[in-house]
């Protein structure tokens, strides 16, 4: 599960945003122990390192992933979060 949010480049706080997107990752509890939300949180930072530069600087999202994304191969894993990242672009 993913939020976007849009910013214009007007707004009231771009001069502190800097550059670049703003990224998120949360992981509840109920999702397992630190161990396995951390795993969870590795693999997300690094499918997300390569394609920061293809995200708009205007954009704030937050990645709130489920159980699912420990045991997901990591392709698939890969290929969710592009078309995620597909629509917070548009």
């Amino acid at each position: 599960m993913a939020f976007c949010l849009r910013h214009s480049s007007v707004s009231a706080d771009a001069a502190v945003r800097g550059p670049g997107p703003r990224i998120g990752i949360t992981i509840p509890r109920a999702v397992g122990k630190a161990v396995q939300r951390n795993k969870i949180r590795r693999r997300l930072r690094e499918i997300l390192r390569p394609r920061l530069a293809k995200i708009s600087a205007a954009c704030d999202i937050v990645f709130n992933p489920r159980r699912s994304a420990l045991l997901v191969d990591f392709a698939v894993l890969e290929r969710e979060m592009d078309k995620v990242l597909a629509r917070c672009s548009a």
